[in-house]
C-alpha cells in the first residue's frame, strides 16, 4: 500500500491543523493505522493509532486531549486533527499502516508498522 501525508504547514501556537494519509494500492481497511512524528535531532515517536475498525485508538500522553485520530475506509483516507498546537508539536508527521487483527490497535513502535508515508511537515510558532 503507499501512503500520502499531507496537511502539514505553519501556524501559530494555540492553532489547529488537520493531517491527511490517503492510500492507495490496497484497501485501507485491512490495516490498522499510526501517526508519529520526528522532529530535528530526535528520535520517530509513537502519536496517535487506530483500529481497523475504528472501534479503538490510542494516543501518546502528550497529545493526548488535543490530537484526534480517525479514518474513512470508504475514502481510504487517516486522518490527525490537531487542536491547541504547542511548538513542541514541530516535526515531521508521518502516517504508517500496520496489519493487525480486526479489533487491535497498532502498537507504539515503529518495527510494527509494515508500511510508511512519506512525512509533512508541521512548524509551530511561539
Amino acid at each position: 500500500v503507499q501512503l500520502q501525508a499531507s496537511g502539514g504547514g505553519l501556524v501559530q501556537a494555540g492553532g489547529s491543523l488537520r493531517l491527511s494519509c490517503a492510500a492507495s494500492g490496497r484497501t485501507l481497511s485491512n490495516y490498522g493505522m499510526g501517526w508519529f512524528r520526528q522532529a530535528p535531532g530526535k528520535e520517530r515517536e509513537f502519536v496517535a493509532a487506530i483500529s481497523r475498525s475504528s472501534g479503538s485508538t490510542t494516543y501518546t500522553d502528550s497529545v493526548k486531549g488535543r490530537f484526534t485520530i480517525s479514518r474513512d475506509n470508504a475514502k481510504n483516507t487517516v486522518y490527525l486533527q490537531m487542536n491547541s498546537l504547542k511548538p513542541e508539536d514541530t516535526a515531521v508527521y508521518y502516517c504508517a499502516a500496520a496489519r493487525t487483527n480486526w479489533p487491535a490497535v497498532p502498537g507504539i513502535r515503529p518495527v510494527e508498522y509494515d508500511y510508511w508515508g512519506q512525512g509533512t511537515l508541521v512548524t509551530v510558532s511561539s
